[in-house]
């Protein structure tokens, strides 16, 4: 009973890690802007996942922390523009919601 209760579990964390990682690559904002994806982007959003994935439980304001904290590492990039960064930090914030959904 316990290893399909952990089963269950690991499994639907899979599944909201997933979705999140669809989101972010395909979302309807990112539908327009897609072709102009950079490689730092790809690597911010995947940080996030990853830190996703590591984690137990996970709620919204611990979601935000860590969304701030990996941004903060990105600004101190000279390659990368202040709105550019703002604009993918709030795109992933806003992610909480669909995220929290698929939770």
């Amino acid at each position: 009973m316990k290893k399909t209760g952990k089963l269950i579990g690991a499994g639907i964390g899979l599944a909201a890690i997933t979705a999140a990682g669809a989101y972010f690559l395909y979302g309807e904002k990112n539908a327009k802007n897609r072709e102009r994806v950079f490689g730092w982007a790809l690597k911010m959003k995947g940080e996030v996942l990853e830190k996703m994935e590591a984690m137990k439980t996970i709620d919204r304001d611990t979601y935000l922390r860590m969304v701030d904290k990996i941004a903060e590492r990105y600004a101190k990039l000279e390659t990368i523009s202040a709105s550019e960064l703002r604009h993918l930090t709030v795109e992933l914030k806003n992610a909480w919601a669909h995220i929290d959904k698929k939770l």
